[in-house]
C-alpha cells in the first residue's frame, strides 16, 4: 500500500506531501490543478522516464519520493539486487536535474531506474494518460488470467521432483491447487537435465583434444610414482649430507674427540672435576648434588660422542646416489611447476585428471542416462504444461464474458476476448509454461480484435483495467485459496473521461468494490465517483509571490460536500448542488 507522496520542485509543484489510506483514495480539482502531475510523479517514481522539463521553473532539481508498505517480492527485489531491506517499509526517491539526468534511492541506497521497474510490479501499477510506464504487458495478463484461475505460478520451486509428484504427472493427475508449483519444479528439473546433456553432448573434437591432454597428464604423475607427499623433503634432506659429505665426517669426527678421545676431552675435565667435588662431599653434604650433576653431564657426553662417531661412520659419500637423488628430485619439480607448487597439489591434480578421464571413457553410459532423465523431464514438464493450458483456457472464457460485461456497464460497447496460444516449442519453454496469453477487444461494432495495448485512449483503457480487476475479485475463486499478490495499489487517472450518469455512478461502484482488496487511486472528475472516496483529497493551484502553486490536502467530511457541489453546479455552488451532493454521499456509504 502506498502510504505517503512527496514531490518537490516538480513541474508547477513547489512542496507537497499527501499521506494515503487503505481503501479508495480520490483526487478532485479544477482542471489544471495538478492532479494528473502527482499520479505522473509517482509513475517516475516506479520507473518512468525521466525529462528535464519536470523541473520547476527557476530550481536545479526535482525530487519525487513515496513510502511503500513492504511485501515480500518487494523484499526478494531489493536483496537480488544488494539493497538492505529496512523494517516494513520500502522508501523510493528520485531526483532530476535540469539537465535531464538524476539519481535513484532506494532505502537512502544508490539504485538503478531498471531496479525501480523490477520493483513497480510488485507495488502498484499505474494507469496514467501519459501511460509512460506500468503497460498491460503480456506477463502481467497472463498473471491476471492466472490470478482469476486460481493459478499460482509465482511460488518459489521445490529442489527436486518428488517420486509421488513424478507419478501423478505420468498419469495426469495434477491437482489445480498445486499446477503452478509443478510448473516451476517441472521446468527446472528439465532445463537441468538438458544442460548436463548439452555439457556432456559438447563437440567431439574438443572432447578429444581434452581426453589427449588428461591421459598424458595422468601418465606423466602416474610414471613418476610419489612416493608421498613429503618425498621432495625427505629427498632434500639426504642431498645435502651426500653433497657434503666430507665435511660432515670431519666434523663429527673432530666433535667426537673434543667430547671424549683427546688429552684434554669434555669426558675427561668432567672426570677430573667430578673426583675433586666427589672429595668435597665426603666432608660437605652440599655438595652431593653437584658430584651427582657432575656424574650425568659425563653420561651426557659419553652419549653424544657415541652419536656423531655413529653418524660418522654411516656417511656414505656416494656420488651414484647423489646424481640418483638429484635426478630424481629434478623429476619432481618438473611436476610441480606444471601441476601445483606442492606434490600434495600434484598427487590431488592427478587424481582429478583421472576422475575426468573416466567421465570421457564413460561418456556413451552417460549420455544415454542424460538423456533418459531429459525425456522423463520433457514428460512431466509436457503433461504439467498442458494442464496448465488446459486450465487457463477455460478460465479465459469464464474471464472474457465477465469483463465483457463489466466493461460494458462503463459506457462503453465492446467485444472483449482472452486468448490462450500454446506455444509447444522448446524455445518457449519457462517456469510459468509454454501459454501467450493477450486480451483482445474491438471497441466498435463490426471491427476487428486487436491487442488491449493498442487502445488510444486513456480513459478507455483506465476503464477496461478496471473492469478487468474487477471480475478478477469478484469472478474469481475465493481470496484465502489465491496465493498470487498482485500490486496492492491501483492508480487510474482521469477513469472517467467520456462518461456521466449511471455510467459514472457504476464506474464509482466498480472502483469501490475494487479498494475491498486493493488500494486504490483514482483522479476524476465526476460527483458520481467522488462520493464513493474513502479518503478524498483536493488538488488545488493558487498565486504565491507571483508564482502558481500546486498544494494537495485530505478534506474533512463536512468539505467533502461543498467539493461534490462544486463539481455538481460548476463555480457557483447552489442549495440544490449542496443538498444534491449530501444526498449522493449518504447514497455511497
Amino acid at each position: 500500500m502506498l502510504l505517503e507522496l512527496r514531490a518537490e520542485n516538480y513541474a508547477v509543484i513547489d512542496h507537497v506531501v499527501a499521506t494515503f489510506g487503505s481503501g479508495l483514495n480520490l483526487l478532485t480539482g479544477e482542471t489544471g490543478a495538478g492532479k494528473s502531475i502527482l499520479v505522473d510523479a509517482l509513475a517516475l517514481l516506479l520507473g518512468g522516464r525521466a525529462a528535464s522539463d519536470v523541473v520547476r521553473h527557476g530550481a536545479e532539481k526535482a525530487v519525487v519520493s513515496c513510502v511503500f508498505e513492504s511485501t515480500p517480492g518487494a523484499e526478494a527485489v531489493l536483496e537480488a539486487n544488494g539493497i538492505d531491506v529496512e523494517g516494513t517499509e520500502i522508501l523510493l526517491r528520485r531526483e532530476v536535474n535540469t539537465n535531464g539526468k538524476g539519481r535513484v534511492f532506494l532505502n537512502n541506497q544508490p539504485a538503478t531506474v531498471t531496479v525501480l521497474r523490477q520493483l513497480a510490479p510488485e507495488l502498484a501499477l499505474v494507469h496514467a494518460q501519459s501511460e509512460t510506464m506500468g503497460s498491460f504487458d503480456q506477463a502481467q495478463q497472463r498473471g491476471l488470467l492466472d490470478r482469476f484461475a486460481g493459478i499460482n505460478t509465482l511460488l518459489a520451486p521445490g529442489k527436486e521432483l518428488s517420486a509421488d509428484l513424478r507419478e501423478k504427472l505420468r498419469n495426469r493427475k495434477v491437482q489445480p491447487a498445486q499446477v503452478g508449483e509443478n510448473i516451476r519444479v517441472a521446468y527446472a528439473a528439465w532445463r537441468g537435465a538438458r544442460e548436463e546433456l548439452d555439457r556432456l553432448s559438447g563437440e567431439e573434437q574438443e572432447r578429444l583434444r581434452m581426453a589427449d591432454l588428461w591421459s598424458f597428464q595422468r601418465n606423466e604423475i602416474q610414471e613418476a610414482a610419489v612416493t608421498g607427499p613429503d618425498e621432495d623433503e625427505t629427498l632434500e634432506a639426504e642431498k645435502r649430507v651426500l653433497a657434503n659429505a666430507e665435511k660432515l665426517y670431519t666434523a663429527a669426527m673432530s666433535a667426537h674427540e673434543s667430547l671424549y678421545e683427546s688429552e684434554g676431552s669434555a669426558e675427561t675435565t668432567l672426570a677430573a672435576a667430578q673426583k675433586q667435588v666427589e672429595e668435597l662431599a665426603r666432608y660437605d653434604s652440599t655438595f652431593v648434588e653437584a658430584a651427582a650433576q657432575l656424574a650425568n653431564a659425563r653420561a651426557t657426553v659419553a652419549d653424544l660422542s657415541a652419536t656423531v662417531r655413529h653418524y660418522a661412520e654411516n656417511i656414505n659419500a656416494s656420488p651414484e646416489r647423489l646424481e640418483t637423488i638429484e635426478d630424481r628430485l629434478a623429476t619432481l619439480d618438473k611436476l610441480k611447476r606444471k601441476y601445483g607448487r606442492t606434490l600434495v597439489e600434484v598427487i590431488a591434480y592427478g587424481e582429478d585428471v583421472a576422475a575426468k578421464l573416466a567421465k570421457i571413457e564413460n561418456r556413451d553410459v552417460l549420455i544415454a542416462e542424460a538423456k533418459k532423465r531429459v525425456a522423463e523431464a520433457e514428460h512431466v514438464y509436457t503433461c504439467v504444461a498442458q494442464d496448465l493450458t488446459e486450465m487457463r483456457t477455460a478460465a479465459a472464457r469464464r474471464l472474457e464474458k465477465l469483463a465483457e460485461q463489466q466493461i460494458n456497464d462503463l459506457a462503453m460497447k465492446v467485444k472483449f476476448r482472452v486468448e490462450v496460444a500454446s506455444q509447444k516449442e522448446q524455445t518457449f519453454w519457462s517456469g510459468v509454461g509454454w501459454d501467450h496469453v493477450e486480451c483482445l477487444i474491438a471497441t466498435n461494432t463490426g471491427e476487428p480484435l486487436k491487442p488491449l495495448e493498442e487502445i488510444a485512449s486513456g480513459g478507455e483503457m483506465s476503464r477496461v483495467m478496471l473492469a478487468l480487476k474487477v471480475s478478477v475479485e469478484e469472478g474469481g475463486p475465493e481470496r484465502t485459496q489465491r496465493r498470487i499478490a498482485l500490486p496492492r495499489t491501483l492508480v487510474f487517472d482521469e477513469i472517467d473521461i467520456g462518461i456521466g450518469g449511471r455510467a459514472a455512478e457504476a464506474v464509482g461502484q466498480k472502483l469501490k468494490a475494487l479498494s475491498h482488496h486493493q488500494q486504490v487511486l483514482c483522479v476524476t472528475h465526476l460527483p458520481q465517483i467522488a462520493a464513493f472516496a474513502n479518503q478524498h483529497f483536493l488538488v488545488e493551484k493558487s498565486e504565491r509571490d507571483g508564482r502558481t502553486r500546486t498544494a494537495i490536502r485530505q478534506m474533512k467530511d463536512e468539505e467533502r460536500t461543498g467539493e461534490i457541489a462544486r463539481m455538481i453546479s460548476g463555480a457557483t455552488v447552489t442549495e440544490t448542488s449542496l443538498r444534491h451532493a449530501e444526498q449522493m454521499l449518504r447514497a455511497s456509504i
